[in-house]
């Protein structure tokens, strides 16, 4: 029987996957900006810049993680404040809903992530200052700090996701979901040609979006689904 948690995990990396376009698209200028500090030969050289582009990734999944966390932690309070389960339910509702939202941006039927970026401006207005002070890279620790703050930047897809993460209900579920969402991010991102190139190719075929759209529809409308019943 697929449960919430599975249905929000199995989301999560479906998401990452084929949301690559929108990663590229966001993220795509910043990851080559950072390379440009390191050293000619480095940045010619796929195996030499591997070290650096796994520690730029290292850090965006522990930020991913920590977020995930803090939500989750977040859904765990929710939950003990009330003893009739309404708040579970409402949780449930707030997943589900957004497993929609995220099954119709995958399909191209609906764009709403521009309005949900615009939430996190005030928080990157912040940290951006402190990632622009650690460039240029020239060792990977800097990579993973800069990897790490790289993870709060305004995205409408990480804040979906950290969306479906609060009705797990537990920090360390929480972490998971956004594990699992960064994970699938990784083939578009992490910089390797064979596995970005084979990432890409399946997420711009408009059938395999519009296949994973109804499979992450189908996750959101059981949980809704859920909600009414156990009413």
């Amino acid at each position: 029987m697929v449960t919430l948690e599975s249905g929000v995990y199995l989301t999560a990396l479906v998401v990452g996957l084929l949301g690559g376009v929108h990663c590229l698209s966001m993220c795509g200028g910043l990851v080559s900006s950072l390379t440009l500090g390191l050293e000619a030969r480095v940045r010619r050289d796929p195996l030499r810049m591997l070290p650096y582009q796994l520690a730029y990734n290292l850090g965006r999944l522990t930020g991913y993680a920590v977020a995930g966390a803090l939500v989750g932690g977040l859904g765990a309070i929710l939950l003990q404040l009330d003893s009739l389960q309404v708040v579970q339910r409402l949780l449930y509702a707030l997943a589900g809903t957004v497993m929609v939202l995220l099954g119709l941006y995958l399909a191209g039927w609906w764009r709403l992530l521009a309005v949900v970026e615009r939430q996190g401006l005030w928080l990157w207005r912040r940290l951006e200052p402190i990632a622009r002070r650690l460039l240029p890279v020239r060792r990977w620790p800097q990579a993973v700090i800069i990897g790490f703050i790289w993870a709060w930047i305004p995205c409408g897809l990480v804040y979906s996701v950290l969306l479906t993460a609060v009705a797990t209900g537990g920090p360390v579920e929480g972490a998971v979901v956004m594990l699992a969402f960064g994970l699938g991010t990784l083939p578009n991102l992490l910089g390797i040609a064979l596995l970005a190139g084979a990432a890409a190719r399946v997420a711009e075929r408009v059938w395999a979006r519009q296949l994973a759209g109804l499979l992450v529809i189908a996750f959101g409308i059981y949980a809704l689904w859920q909600v009414g019943f156990a009413g």
